[in-house]
């Protein structure tokens, strides 16, 4: 049963008054991969009544009342992603798809969907408290660029006037919340609750507290920025982190140090709750919600990922810790989906942030943490590291054997660099034989080394590593299946140079990317932080960043450089860079040249031919003029 959505849901429940109303961003989907589904579903469980308005109009404050004042307070997000980010692509054009909104519909919720909701919420009912969550305030949390605005916006609590901001994943946090407001305790006393940020007056501030520099001076200087991101970074980690202040304005922000993981056994029974698996019937008649499909029948087994890419959001919002369900949990899961009418006998993804990660990276960080400001992976594997896929194997085999199921496949990141660690060859080898469909999708990114290091990704060798151990597992095996790459343009550190070098790798590895990224500064992650300071925030050295547009267009070409509609712009990219040898025809070229590429060449040629013929002319022969114009004869021979 889904939860209401309407006053006769309400009724037919024999609901006078919900406990809480869920304001969404996104279409209502009750299922596991939806960060709405198991807030609400993790309350019910405890007790608690839960509706849920589904992107309202956010021009009516009525559209926010039509359940009613919640009895103890409201809950806002805007879905599983920003809102802004769902509206605009990197390019900062209009989207006009929605794949969180029925019938695939754009413009369904407002721009910065959880400030916009809670003032509405605010409106609505002054005196209900305002608890807000999910990705886009989790990210926004305090004083960050916004790439869209092209400036540093202050924490969403001072725009929303929500009371408490809930960061990262929110189980822990919302039924500490929810038991201590049931209590009769007031909002602005709740202080303490891990996982949770709030406002309050400069002489309130909490001691202990690591300080961010301000509001003001991460306006006023791009250093300060950088300062105040690394602060941030280093300490989300739920065994050191400690709690961080940053002032804005007369106000100061408080974050509480991260909430604790779930535990397998607590993520086993997140997961055994009464999800409907599917979006609200309301949607059918629009043609449904598109998300669900690629998550209708897959299973999330573990949460947190150490691989710590700079660009990715996962660090500050759900954790480098890795958490894994157990083996039990899982299989039961998927035996639930073999009996569901429209199962076809296909798992489509068995997977979480990174499929192969089934716990942390080394032993001691159960007690000490993750190392502070060090990756698991990159530039290479940690001596610490601890590889090992059998866990993980021996799920995937039993699930193969389950009866009704035809095939498990894995649509999650694979961490390519992780499988190389690990000694043996029989995950790799029965992922390429049973768990993917003529391709493998992994992510390298780039291969220039100095850019790879501005992402937090390994260098190139790993990958060709990969590659040659998949080709050759491949031929083992009698199979053939292609290895495609995701690639990223323009990251901050990516030069033309940097693009050029990337072109050449993949035409020398016979590689087409039909996608690729240009890098999209997303609010909150160190690369965004790079993007704008145009500093390194652990090092504070200068990093390139490609800002004109003809930069970032000649690199994203570069990447594709075997389109014919590419060749001018890739032309123009080796010209600038002084890398006329790679145009011409045969191997170790990049491109062909064009019509105005041979014309400018045979005009060059030209002008130098003329220049030579007038130095070649014999001396003595011909008349020059002299400074005051006229002609001077020949000096005679002496």
């Amino acid at each position: 049963m889904f939860m209401p959505i309407s006053k006769q849901d309400m009724r037919d429940r024999g609901i006078g008054q919900l406990d809480f109303v869920y304001i969404l961003g996104d279409a209502y989907v009750d299922h596991p991969s939806f960060g709405c589904a198991i807030i609400t579903r993790v309350l019910e469980h405890h007790g608690y009544t839960c509706g849920i308005i589904a992107q309202p109009d956010w021009h009516d404050v009525g559209a926010f009342l039509r359940l009613g004042k919640p009895r103890l307070a409201w809950l806002v997000s805007a879905g599983n992603i920003d809102s802004m980010v769902a509206h605009y692509t990197s390019a900062r054009k209009k989207r006009s798809d929605d794949a969180y909104s029925a019938g695939n519909i754009a413009g369904k919720r407002p721009d910065r969907a959880a400030t916009v909701y809670s003032q509405m919420c605010r409106r609505a009912a002054p005196e209900i408290p305002v608890l807000c969550g999910g990705l886009e305030v989790s990210l926004r949390r305090f004083a960050h660029y916004d790439y869209w605005e092209d400036r540093v916006m202050p924490s969403v609590l001072v725009d929303s006037g929500a009371d408490i901001l809930m960061f990262g994943m929110g189980e822990h946090s919302i039924v500490e919340l929810a038991d201590r407001l049931n209590a009769g305790e007031a909002v602005d006393r709740i202080r303490d609750v891990r996982g949770t940020c709030y406002l309050c007056d400069p002489k309130d501030t909490p001691l202990g507290a690591v300080q961010c520099p301000s509001y003001k001076e991460v306006c006023e200087s791009r250093e300060m920025y950088a300062r105040a991101c690394r602060i941030q970074y280093d300490q989300q980690d739920e065994v050191y982190g400690k709690m961080i202040i940053q002032r804005h304005g007369d106000k100061m922000l408080v974050q509480n140090p991260p909430a604790l993981s779930l535990t397998t056994e607590e993520l086993d029974e997140v997961y055994s709750l009464p999800y409907e698996r599917t979006y609200h019937p309301v949607y059918e008649k629009e043609g449904g919600v598109p998300a669900i499909k690629e998550v209708r029948f897959s299973i999330t087994h573990n949460r947190g990922c150490f691989g710590f890419c700079n660009f990715c959001s996962i660090a500050l919002h759900q954790g480098r810790k890795v958490t894994a369900r157990s083996e039990e949990s899982v299989l039961r899961e998927a035996e639930y989906l073999t009996t569901l009418p429209d199962f076809k006998g296909y798992i489509h993804d068995v997977g979480g942030p990174t499929a192969n990660f089934r716990r942390t990276s080394c032993d001691k960080q159960l007690k000490a943490g993750l190392c502070k400001g060090k990756k698991c992976l990159a530039p290479k594997a940690c001596p610490a590291l601890i590889a090992d896929h059998t866990e993980y194997l021996g799920i995937l085999r039993k699930m193969r054997q389950i009866k009704g199921i035809k095939k498990v496949f894995i649509r999650s990141g694979i961490r390519y660099d992780y499988v190389n660690e690990d000694k043996s060859e029989e995950f790799l080898t029965e992922l390429i034989k049973y768990h993917i469909s003529g391709q493998l999708k992994v992510a390298p990114e780039h291969c220039s080394a100095a850019v790879l290091d501005k992402m937090g990704k390994p260098h190139i060798e790993g990958y060709r590593r990969f590659q040659k151990r998949y080709f050759e597992i491949n031929k083992r095996e009698g199979m053939q299946q292609f290895l495609v790459p995701y690639l990223m343009s323009s990251h901050p550190g990516s030069r033309l140079q940097d693009a050029i070098e990337l072109a050449m790798f993949l035409k020398e590895n016979r590689i087409h990317p039909e996608q690729v990224q240009d890098f999209y500064p997303t609010p909150g992650t160190l690369s965004t932080c790079m993007f704008y300071t145009g500093l390194d925030p652990y090092t504070l050295e200068p990093v390139y960043v490609a800002r004109d547009p003809e930069d970032k267009a000649m690199q994203r070409a570069l990447l594709q450089y075997f389109r014919p509609e590419n060749r001018r712009k890739i032309i123009t990219a080796l010209c600038k860079a002084g890398r006329q040898d790679l145009i011409g025809h045969g191997d170790g070229k990049l491109v062909a040249p064009d019509r105005e590429y041979v014309k400018m060449k045979a005009e060059q040629e030209a002008a130098r031919q003329t220049g030579k013929g007038r130095k070649a002319a014999p001396k003595g022969k011909k008349n020059v003029r002299s400074s005051g114009g006229q002609r001077s004869a020949p000096r005679k021979k002496r």
